[in-house]
């Protein structure tokens, strides 16, 4: 199991890019399969780079700390 403690730290480092751009991120939940399930809010809600923030940023930051994260997902 995926320590949920662990993956709010690791969204607290990448929370200050998003703010400086008006937006955030929420973890929703750690689920067992290992996807982890954020809420994009602010200014990234809604915006056309959205999925590349989620992917290119969010992701890349969880799986690089815990390598068996299977997926990020915007709910």
């Amino acid at each position: 199991m995926i320590d949920k403690t662990k993956v709010q730290e690791i969204l607290d480092k990448v929370r200050p890019s998003l703010q400086m751009d008006g937006g955030d991120v929420e973890l929703v939940q750690v689920r067992e399969d290992n996807v982890i399930e954020v809420k994009l809010t602010g200014a990234c809600n809604g915006c056309p780079m959205a999925t590349m923030t989620l992917k290119a940023g969010i992701e890349r930051a969880l799986k690089n700390e815990i390598p068996k994260i299977v997926e990020v997902v915007s709910v």
